[in-house]
């Protein structure tokens, strides 16, 4: 039997950087390497996002809420689309949309202030409180 040999070259593509900050945040098991790539990515969207014009509102949590709630609302129908100015009504994406709002709730509870917690639960209240009307 004939024996094969093939000369394989083996080149490393990940991301070296000579940061020294050992304390990056990553999720667990992930290696240094791919902690300081996202570590990376994330100092350079913020550098270059800060360098464009924006024309939007600063997002934080009460705006990104805020925007939710929103959405949910117009697939309730309670506001017009803004492409054609008619109200449509699309009950499984408001659906969607307030069990995502009620996800955040869960998942940040003991971390909001005061006012983010209470706005939440607030809109959580009136969306909800829509879609039992309008799929009764």
């Amino acid at each position: 039997m004939e024996e094969y040999k093939e000369n394989i070259k083996v080149t490393d593509r990940r991301i070296n950087y000579e940061d020294d900050d050992d304390t990056v945040e990553g999720i667990a098991g992930e290696s240094q390497a791919k902690k300081m790539e996202r570590k990376k990515a994330a100092d350079d969207y913020k550098h270059v996002a800060a360098d464009r014009e924006n024309s939007f509102p600063r997002m934080d949590f009460s705006t990104f809420v805020f925007s939710l709630s929103t959405s949910a609302l117009a697939h309730l129908g309670e506001m017009p689309n803004p492409e054609n100015e008619e109200k449509e009504m699309n009950l499984p994406l408001a659906r969607q949309t307030i069990d995502l709002l009620a996800m955040l709730e869960e998942k940040t509870r003991g971390n909001l202030t005061p006012v983010e917690e209470q706005q939440l639960k607030d809109f959580l209240f009136e969306v909800r409180m829509k879609y039992v009307q309008k799929a009764r």
